[in-house]
């Protein structure tokens, strides 16, 4: 698996200001990722590029927190951030189209990241890699399809 980069995309029938106002509520993040159970914020003003926030993931292999940093805040427009400051990024985009918005989900995985998962895992990184990069196809289309569930109810 050699694509560490992915996006999908789904037209949800509210304005791109109301839907970038609950996607980027973090604290809600549990309500529609398959994996991230809770967030919280922990540092900055919440929201705004330079804030910091936590995030507890489960699988049923394994528990984790993560520490992200918001890079892009544009309200109806963009809302980025990166986990662990440069291992990976997660970004929103909303843009307007008839009867609502096209909200597109990215996931990059960073140099920072693969370089990490290499100190860390050595000879098992590149599976470790696949694994969260199968994670990220498979989680993109469950995720919008659940704020788009919860933005339209």
């Amino acid at each position: 698996m050699s694509t560490l980069t992915h996006s999908d995309s789904v037209v949800v029938s509210v304005p791109p200001e109301a839907l970038y106002a609950l996607v980027s509520d973090v604290t809600r993040t549990g309500e529609w990722s398959p994996v991230c159970r809770a967030c919280w914020w922990e540092e900055g003003r919440p929201g705004e590029v330079g804030s910091w926030f936590r995030g507890r993931n489960e699988t049923p292999e394994r528990t984790w927190e993560t520490r992200s940093e918001v890079v892009a805040a544009t309200p109806g427009r963009e809302f980025s951030f990166v986990v662990g400051g440069s291992l990976v990024r997660w970004a929103y985009t909303f843009e307007p189209v008839d009867g609502g918005t096209r909200l597109t989900e990215s996931w990059e995985f960073l140099p920072g990241g693969i370089a990490l998962f290499h100190e860390r895992y050595g000879d098992d990184a590149q599976r470790q890699i696949e694994d969260r990069t199968r994670a990220a196809l498979e989680g993109i289309p469950a995720t919008l399809a659940a704020i788009k569930r919860i933005a339209e109810s």
